[in-house]
């Protein structure tokens, strides 16, 4: 994972060609993916990790559980190394693993040792392993075993021809496993790709496009210095990671990438909350822990959604005392004490309404902070003054309520988690405001 300004692969070589680029494919597999019913998720993610580790990703395939579609893929594949996920589960569906054979003119041959550890499994959760499962160590006899500590599928690493071909189960936690602690430094040390410095920076507040009009010029400024930046927008957050080729010396390329940095920071100082992969829920309870601070909440639109995403962060007990998810109007005037004369005359959806929400359960809970959200996530129950995507959202604090309302379109998953983030964004700058 990129956690801030670091090398992420071994080896040299400048994009000046002195090192050839490595290339790689991706392959799905899987008639879940192809109809929908799955998300593929896994090639996203793997196509992170290799340009993280200097290995671009030229193609993504998805195909369905068939022997042909499998077959062709991996005739057709061209790139350095072919990662392939899905099709080594213990249903007859499942038929990666003979395909694999076919491909590479090898046999199954049973693992007694991997056998031994899925019946220790299977008996450790107190059931006895079908032949199915014990068939999950029939392996191609000239692949290199990938261990999986997470699942009873194991990975395999076929090296052929000056190209790798690498099978791993199509479950997400156990390909990351997979990858992260045996993949990806078996692709670095096979291929030696170019070492890049990579540093992500993470900003909300501003949407991408308006973000990349203001940094324009900054922007513009990065291909003198040999940086490429990307933008990787996701809802309410927008994260810019500079990457350098570090050619023969690494420090000289860090050096660039954190000058560049470094301007940025001077440049958007209030957007930039974070680096790496941190979340913005960890960097608030960071700061409330530093502070010894305590956090309460009153949420009518989200639902709970962002007391979901400060007790997700290990340790939020610290800081989080509970909250009260005021969805009805009835909860907002017998749990937070909002007069039934206020929701008549502004509305829930209101500034009054939303300060009074914060105000209410603070004394409550007897929190040093409390954040409160009130709005329209839709799709229905939006007016022309209140249209669907409107959102009040109120802090309050030692120094008094403050609050602010933001338009945030999209679906209702979209409102939702938009809210929530923007919520502990009003909370951060507060908290850097105080000092």
């Amino acid at each position: 994972m990129d956690d801030g300004t670091r090398a992420t692969a071994q080896g040299t070589g400048p994009s000046e060609g002195l090192t050839r680029e490595i290339t790689a494919e991706i392959i799905s597999i899987g008639d879940e993916l192809l109809i929908g019913q799955t998300v593929n998720t896994n090639a996203s993610w793997i196509g992170q990790q290799l340009s993280m580790t200097g290995i671009r990703p030229v193609s993504v395939r998805v195909i369905g559980d068939d022997r042909a579609s499998i077959s062709k893929a991996l005739t057709e594949a061209r790139a350095d190394a072919v990662l392939i996920t899905g099709g080594l589960g213990p249903t007859k569906d499942d038929i990666t693993k003979q395909v694999l054979c076919e491909h590479f003119g090898t046999r199954l041959v049973r693992h007694p040792s991997i056998e031994q550890r899925i019946v220790d499994f299977f008996q450790s959760i107190g059931r006895d392993p079908l032949e199915v499962n014990r068939a999950q160590a029939d392996l191609p006899e000239t692949c290199t075993v990938i261990d999986n500590p997470k699942g009873t599928a194991s990975g395999m690493w076929f090296d052929q021809g000056g190209r790798v071909f690498v099978s791993m189960p199509g479950v997400p936690y156990e390909m990351k496993g997979m990858m992260r602690s045996q993949v990806l430094p078996m692709l670095v040390e096979r291929f030696a790709p170019p070492l890049i410095i990579h540093r992500t920076v993470l900003t909300t507040g501003l949407g991408e496009s308006h973000l990349a009009e203001r940094i324009a010029v900054w922007e513009d400024s990065l291909a003198e210095v040999g940086i490429r930046l990307a933008y990787l927008p996701s809802p309410g957050v927008v994260k810019l990671r500079l990457s350098a080729y570090a050619n023969h010396d690494p420090a000289e390329a860090m050096a660039r990438v954190e000058r560049k940095a470094g301007e940025l920071y001077a440049l958007i100082p209030e957007l930039i909350y974070g680096e790496g992969e941190e979340r913005l829920e960890q960097v608030v309870g960071r700061k409330l822990r530093e502070r010894e601070e305590s956090l309460s909440l009153a949420e009518s639109c989200t639902g709970g959604y962002l007391s979901h995403l400060i007790t997700s962060v290990p340790g939020s007990s610290a800081y989080y005392i509970g909250g009260v998810v005021s969805y009805a109007n009835a909860v907002k005037m017998e749990e937070l004490g909002i007069p039934s004369d206020m929701l008549e005359l502004n509305g829930a959806v209101s500034q009054p309404v939303v300060e009074r929400m914060a105000s209410g359960v603070r004394a409550a809970l007897r929190t040093t902070w409390s954040v409160a959200l009130s709005g329209v996530a839709g799709p229905d129950g939006g007016t022309p003054e209140k249209p669907v995507g409107t959102v009040w959202i109120a802090v309050a604090g030692p120094d008094g309520v403050h609050a602010t309302k933001v338009y945030l379109p999209g679906t209702r998953e979209l409102v939702i988690r938009r809210s929530a983030i923007a919520a502990l964004d009003l909370l951060r700058r507060r908290l850097l405001a105080m000092g």
